[in-house]
């Protein structure tokens, strides 16, 4: 199967921004605002490095990407910083125009959701309902995303755990920590894993294992979220995440 155009949407996984940052590969004007629409940033995000490689960044990915896969192929990045299920509902995919195009689409989005749910710090119960909610947009989204792309091929892809299933990210809902992993987070990543996973149209990515023993409980030099804001991937997590949608990919097509 080959594709004439890749299309992310999500969140900050996918963004430029924060791997850039941690890189030094900004203008000082978006190192001092963090907003990518502030000057320079260079395409080192998951995404971008999964479209095409930055050889100067990545010597050793030369020809691990999209454009050596499928050369000519379009890339359109719509994924936004803090975006959620919501957004890319709304805001993300009425700017794609339906088409019948073999598209390749990623998509990384829940973890907006799932933190600011966490940030309430809801009662069992409560999460409960609020995770059942989630899926069951998340699912909406998957078919209005096929039915504007039917021959779409979708990598759907778990939320990482930047806590390494302790529940604690210093710096992040330390009022609220520890938080709720198993009966939010895993449950969000079980349904993408086990229901998800078996769609028609859908590849599996799963960076959650990938990335586990990178975030809190590594030293500093091994993890693959950025010091500034752990919750974000750093420039090696970046590369960690295009490499787990390449190797997603050819598994799903056959090599």
């Amino acid at each position: 199967m080959s594709f004439s155009h890749y299309l992310a949407l999500g969140d900050s996984m996918s963004i430029d921004l924060y791997a850039a940052l941690d890189a030094g590969l900004t203008d000082v004007s978006v190192a001092l605002e963090r907003i990518e629409a502030s000057g320079h940033v260079a395409p080192v995000g998951a995404a971008s490095l999964f479209y095409k490689n930055d050889e100067s960044v990545w010597p050793d990915e030369i020809g691990n990407d999209l454009w050596s896969r499928f050369p000519g192929m379009t890339y359109r990045r719509l994924a936004v910083d803090g975006a959620t299920i919501g957004d890319v509902f709304g805001e993300q995919l009425p700017l794609v125009v339906a088409s019948d195009e073999p598209t390749l689409v990623t998509l990384t989005i829940g973890t907006e959701d799932l933190f600011s749910a966490f940030s309430g710090a809801p009662k069992r119960t409560l999460l409960d309902q609020i995770v059942g909610d989630l899926i069951e947009a998340y699912d909406l989204l998957i078919g209005a995303i096929q039915a504007t792309l039917p021959n779409s091929l979708l990598i759907v892809t778990t939320v990482c755990d930047p806590s390494d299933r302790t529940g604690r990210i210093k710096g992040v809902l330390d009022d609220v920590s520890p938080l709720p992993i198993r009966g939010g987070l895993d449950r969000f990543n079980v349904h993408l894993r086990e229901d998800v996973s078996g769609m028609s149209g859908v590849a599996f990515a799963d960076p959650y294992v990938h990335f586990l023993g990178h975030g809190a409980t590594a030293p500093e030099e091994d993890r693959w979220f950025w010091r500034r804001s752990p919750i974000e991937l750093n420039a090696v997590g970046a590369n960690e995440l295009r490499k787990v949608w390449v190797e997603t990919l050819r598994g799903a097509l056959g090599g």
